[in-house]
């Protein structure tokens, strides 16, 4: 089965709703901010070791097909 839901969990009582990566209180936010500061996937995932890769991949991937979805209007 492929799992095709985004692994971000939002809920007020996890930093007040922010949205993280699931089952971790990591910003979803953060790896964006890495990836624009020039940091590597790696580089994220040694300094939030809670996140899995899989989960990290998934998201980017997500993010680059919503952009290139929309450059196509």
């Amino acid at each position: 089965m492929v799992e095709t839901q985004l692994p971000i969990a939002v809920d007020l009582e996890v930093l007040s709703g922010t949205p993280v990566f699931r089952g971790t209180r990591v910003p979803v936010q953060t790896l964006v901010d890495y990836i624009l500061d020039g940091e590597t996937l790696e580089i994220f995932l040694r300094s939030f070791p809670t996140v899995r890769r899989d989960d990290a991949v998934r998201l980017l991937k997500h993010f680059n097909e919503t952009l290139l979805a929309g450059a196509h209007c």
